[in-house]
């Protein structure tokens, strides 16, 4: 072949190797630095981003990838699309400003926030109420000069495209789907686009990466059309730019009219498309006049790619497109940044992993075997760090092999139907009316955060760090108490993350040392590696629910996360099907929440947050995903008599699609993320007839402003429009690990007085 393969990416993590944007953010907040103090340690920190990814000998380097917290935030000031409640600008937003539309102010709740397509991330939603949008700044001409100017990089600046940017959003309070409303916004916002795409052409820019993800989720042609219109325009406006479409997380159904878009390179995920793109490619063929971007690295696991196997791949791949550039399957966002610091991993784990930066060598090195360099050396190491892996003990625990091979003949149901379970819960547990509750976690403060610190350090003995938590877990209990809150969490000091902490007690997972992974602003996470079958080891939960019990005489609840959503909030092993692995999982947990019970644990909350987020995004794939749901959920919870109240949490989600579900995992109460919505989820049940107790969450824990009494009652009344007040449970939205003291116990003592202001309310009518 005498077409060069190049290499591409997509956008590089923003946390810094030691969680270094992470840490400037926060001080910037806390006050401790001002805004010039902040931009030139972000400076630094993109530069050091930018210099890795060519040093590794990256062809194309994605520039402008960047954020002071979501590239959707990022997008929204760049065009003046600020929700009208922050005011209305002329000039560039300064930092207090951005943030305040991410974070909320003593004035105005923030922006709506949810899941980034079907991954654990957060992006900031657009409200399209501004009627005003002009471009105050293009960052993207910006980010790209600084990359020329400092490093002398022609970069690939990457820009959210129009229509992804609107079907993102909302109007009227719904997310935009209709083509005349598209086609409205499109006509306000594709001039802004135009002037940023003119002014990087000008500038002497190549490439742009025009991310529109939301193609994935078209199904018929006719909705291909703003797409059409977007790209023709662009093309039209800077005709010497070239545009890479790109898209990712599943397959292109209207492959062909995506295929005649006017754009220059067309990026296709191999990796999460189920065999679809290459199908639609050998069938239909590619383009000859377009550079093919093919995703064939996973943007969001951690696991070494079988380079020979990927080789053999492109290979095919480059006979039907010629022109081809090697890339992630979606932007390294998702994944930590680099794997030298888990000195921990055993050297087969060790040798399976693949973190940003190794991804990106593999990327180069694919590359170069397709170029005809030598590269034997590199492939024949790779080689042999999959078979140590595979053929680790590990991965073959015939236990629990046996044990999954058997499920079928094993009945997972309650004893007995929920309407009778809630009577005996009812004389077992004496709630009042609305009962109110949190979610499970209080704040993680500095002292808790330094006391961990100073444990693994061996700075602070076993029995040190467990007096401390116990301290504080009482302390807390009497915190509620006092609050008068009716059913207690022991707060989860013991935890750093609701998934991690599950790794780190079953075996089977490898818990990272730095394996840091933005979920939205300031908030990273560490999700486990599952790469071994999963095994119940020992009591995960049970003494510190239990001492947290013997505090009281009010119930405490035991809080557990659930299969599903441990396997979407961790990177999951890929040689074995995901169902086995999540029902590895619930056959482990089922035994906690049996142990839990013996203890003398009365409500068990087994979460399950990601079930709605974690949907398939083509919805023809979603019933064997709900399926395997509530299998598994139920294999975890059904295990314990009548008595025994099983709670589940779920967030950011939209419930209409998915209520026969949520009733189908059989829990006794639900709590389910409202506020930060605005409360449109409720209008999932005004149809839906749900028979079972339900908790919508009356206040948005993820911003620190502290919402009034008032608010939070209107909120419940609300929720009292569509839910029966007998089966109305009151809480936040999620939990409080994110917030201060000062700020959790005044919002809770406001949710306490709501919930008795609503509830005489209710007694003075009846």
């Amino acid at each position: 072949m005498t077409n060069t393969v190049k290499s591409s990416n997509l956008g590089y993590p923003r946390l810094g190797e030691h969680r270094e944007w992470k840490k400037l953010l926060e001080s910037y907040w806390q006050g401790k630095i001002d805004e010039a103090q902040f931009n030139e340690t972000a400076k630094k920190l993109r530069l050091i981003n930018l210099k890795k990814q060519i040093e590794f000998g990256l062809d194309i380097v994605p520039v402008a990838d960047n954020s002071n917290y979501d590239h959707v935030l990022d997008t929204i000031a760049a065009f003046n699309l600020i929700p009208t409640r922050f005011g209305s600008y002329d000039r560039p937003l300064t930092l207090d400003e951005y943030f305040a539309v991410a974070r909320g102010n003593k004035d105005n709740v923030a922006a709506d926030m949810t899941k980034w397509f079907n991954i654990n991330y957060h992006y900031t939603v657009p409200e399209f109420d501004n009627t005003n949008p002009r471009l105050l700044e293009n960052r993207w001409l910006k980010y790209w000069q600084e990359a020329k100017d400092e490093l002398d990089i022609n970069g690939k600046p990457v820009i959210v495209g129009p229509v992804t940017l609107i079907k993102l959003g909302k109007l009227r309070g719904e997310y935009v789907s209709a083509s005349s409303d598209i086609n409205q916004l499109l006509e306000q916002i594709l001039p802004l686009y135009g002037q940023v795409f003119k002014e990087l052409q000008a500038a002497g820019v190549t490439w742009i990466q025009l991310d529109e993800p939301t193609l994935v989720k078209v199904a018929d042609e006719a909705d291909v059309e703003p797409y059409r219109r977007a790209t023709e325009y662009l093309n039209e406006v800077a005709p010497q730019l070239n545009i890479e479409l790109q898209t990712y997380f599943d397959s292109i159904d209207p492959y062909q009219a995506v295929t005649k878009l006017p754009v220059q390179a067309i990026g296709l995920d191999f990796v999460h498309g189920h065999g679809e793109n290459f199908d639609n490619i050998r069938k239909f063929g590619f383009p000859e006049d377009k550079i093919l971007a093919a995703g064939i690295i996973d943007g969001h696991n951690v696991w070494t790619a079988n380079l020979q196997e990927k080789a053999n791949f492109t290979e095919e791949l480059r006979t039907l497109a010629p022109k081809l550039w090697l890339q992630p399957s979606n932007t390294l966002l998702h994944v930590p940044i680099t794997k030298k610091y888990e000195t921990k991993a055993s050297p087969e784990l060790f040798g399976g992993l693949a973190f940003a930066d190794e991804k990106v060598q593999e990327l180069v090195a694919l590359t170069k075997k397709l170029n005809g360099d030598d590269v034997t050396a590199i492939f024949e190491q790779n080689a042999a760090a999959l078979e140590a892996l595979n053929s680790s003990q590990a991965r073959n625990n015939k236990v629990v092999q046996e044990a999954i091979q058997h499920l079928s003949q094993e009945r997972f149901e309650r004893d007995s139907k929920y309407a009778e379970r809630s009577k005996k819960q009812q004389v077992s547990l004496h709630l009042p009316l609305l009962p109110t509750t949190t979610i499970g976690s209080f704040p993680q403060s500095a002292d808790v955060r330094a006391k961990r610190a100073a444990w693994r350090k061996g700075e602070l003995s076993d029995e040190q760090y467990n007096d401390f938590i116990e301290s504080e877990t009482k302390r807390w209990i009497q915190l509620q108490e006092d609050i008068d809150l009716d059913v207690l969490v022991h707060g989860e000091f013991e935890r750093t993350d609701m998934v991690e902490y599950f790794g780190q007690k079953l075996a089977g997972f490898f818990a990272t040392q730095n394996g840091w992974v933005q979920s939205y602003g300031s908030r990273g996470v560490r999700p486990p590696v599952i790469f071994g079958d999963v095994d119940y080891v020992e009591p995960i939960t049970v003494k510190e629910s239990a001492f947290a019990q013997a505090q009281t005489n009010k119930p405490v609840k035991g809080m557990l996360t659930a299969p599903l959503t441990i396997i979407n909030w961790s990177f999951v092993r890929d040689d074995i099907p995901r169902a086995s692995v999540q029902n590895q999982i619930a056959l482990s947990l089922r035994q906690e929440v049996i142990n839990l019970e013996k203890a003398g644990i009365k409500i068990i909350q087994v979460d399950e947050p990601a079930l709605r987020e974690g949907l398939p995004l083509k919805q023809r794939n979603w019933q064997d995903y709900l399926d395997e749901a509530i299998y598994s959920f139920k294999i975890t919870t059904t295990g314990v008599r009548d008595e025994t109240q099983i709670h589940t949490h779920m967030c950011y989600s939209d419930f209409e699609d998915i209520i026969s579900t949520i009733s189908g995992l059989d829990a006794d109460v639900i709590s389910i993320e409202t506020s930060r919505s605005h409360g449109e989820i409720i209008s999932a049940f005004e149809d839906a007839h749900y028979d079972k107790q339900i908790g919508l969450g009356v206040y948005d824990i993820h911003s620190p402003r502290i919402p009034s009494v008032a608010e939070i009652a209107d909120n419940i009344r609300r929720g009292l429009k569509v839910i029966d007040h007998n089966q109305f449970w009151v809480n936040p939205d999620c939990g409080l690990k994110t917030r201060n003291e000062k700020q959790t116990l005044e919002a809770l003592q406001n949710l306490e007085d709501a919930r008795n202001l609503v509830f005489s309310e209710i007694s003075s009518n009846e």
